[in-house]
């Protein structure tokens, strides 16, 4: 077996300090969060227990926490929809150049640049001088989408830059319509990027702070009430939320993953089963 050089073990030390850096603070809350009735905020634990985790349930102690997490929720699929449809209709229009695309492209990715607490108080006015009433499910909804279109629609337009267009010419040959080739065959085809637009939208809607700020009224979303909550709670509760959150987004994320790998599983079969029918 040959040797390793000295440098493998220098760069393996440097990306497991890379890995606890990304992923401590996660870690040291969990752990925090299963301390007993008597713990703080701080290391060494104070007993091992789910103390905190049923303090959740408790609205009276914590403030809205299950209202808001049905907010975000929401807001969140809401979010995830929107961007996939409005980056699918995106990507086909850009297939194409046409009069102002490169202005409208530079307007769409200016948005990542702005600061976001910035896109928020824009929106907050905006809504305010036409006297529409600053919501969660309007305002913030816009504002929300101000930071999750323009990477849906960078994902498309990668996506249909390597698309194989001898796709669709074979079937407008075997007799498609528009709309068919585009049903049946271009959307299950690039249904894992869609996949991949659908989780970033809802995950970046999930946990966004800045832009939901000054838009989302007198309800908060559940990002505003954590912020909220390390003003005046001082018990491991906050931790328990933390980590209760972490697990719901990791959840999340193994479903969309379990989505795409079914889908390649059942295009890799269907592409057998065409292989033998030939």
């Amino acid at each position: 077996m040959e040797k390793r050089p000295g440098s493998f073990y220098v760069l393996s030390a440097v990306f497991a300090l890379f890995i606890l850096f990304l992923y401590g603070p996660t870690l040291t809350i969990g752990i925090l969060s299963f301390q007993g009735p008597t713990g703080g905020l701080t290391f060494p634990m104070r007993g091992v227990s789910l103390h905190w985790f049923r303090d959740l349930f408790e609205q009276q102690a914590v403030g809205d926490i299950w209202g808001a997490f049905r907010r975000s929720l929401a807001l969140g699929l809401m979010v995830m929809v929107t961007t996939v449809v409005v980056s699918v209709m995106g990507g086909f229009a850009f297939r194409k150049r046409f009069y102002g695309s490169g202005i409208l492209f530079y307007l769409i990715i200016a948005s990542l640049v702005i600061p976001s607490i910035l896109i928020s108080l824009g929106v907050g006015l905006i809504f305010s001088q036409l006297g529409f009433k600053i919501h969660w499910a309007t305002s913030g909804f816009g504002s929300q989408l101000t930071w999750t279109l323009p990477f849906g629609l960078l994902i498309m337009f990668a996506v249909f830059n390597r698309f194989d267009k001898s796709f669709e010419e074979a079937a407008r040959d075997q007799g498609a319509s528009p709309w068919q080739t585009v049903r049946y065959v271009v959307l299950p085809i690039i249904a894992p990027s869609l996949i991949g637009v659908g989780l970033f939208g809802f995950t970046l809607s999930y946990d966004e702070f800045a832009r939901t700020l000054l838009t989302a009224g007198s309800y908060n979303t559940l990002p505003l009430e954590i912020f909220g909550m390390t003003t005046n709670v001082t018990t491991p509760v906050i931790y328990a939320l933390g980590t209760m959150t972490t697990l719901f987004s990791l959840l999340i994320i193994g479903a969309f993953l379990l989505t795409v790998w079914v889908l390649g599983k059942r295009r890799a079969r269907l592409g057998s089963d065409a292989g033998k029918g030939v």
